[in-house]
């Protein structure tokens, strides 16, 4: 697999992944800064590395997943790798722009 179509699977992972919200929270997981990682391989496995804003999410399941599952439904993805990891920890400065507006953070 060359690198632009590598190029091109990441950016429809990340379309996919602004589809992703924690129930709680009016604010897709890419945009929250919960994803730090999105890495495909030339296989098109994907390892992707995640965290929740709180270590004891109540929707984790739910949310690791639906990015799993939806993942895994990006053309050309063969296989997707979902990492939780909690370190750096999140905090909110990792948030987009748009994501601090939203919820009213500037």
């Amino acid at each position: 697999m060359t690198q632009e179509e590598k190029t091109k699977i990441e950016e429809r992972i990340v379309d996919v992944l602004k589809t992703v919200y924690d129930p709680e929270i009016p604010v897709d997981i890419w945009n929250l800064g919960m994803i730090y990682k999105v890495e495909v391989n030339d296989d098109g496995g994907v390892d992707l590395d995640m965290t929740f804003t709180a270590p004891s999410c109540p929707a984790a399941d739910f949310i690791l997943e639906d990015v799993r599952t939806k993942v895994e439904s990006v053309e050309g993805v063969t296989s997707a790798n979902v990492n939780l990891v909690f370190e750096p920890a999140w905090d909110q400065s990792m948030m987009s722009e748009e994501a601090r507006v939203e919820l009213g953070f500037e």
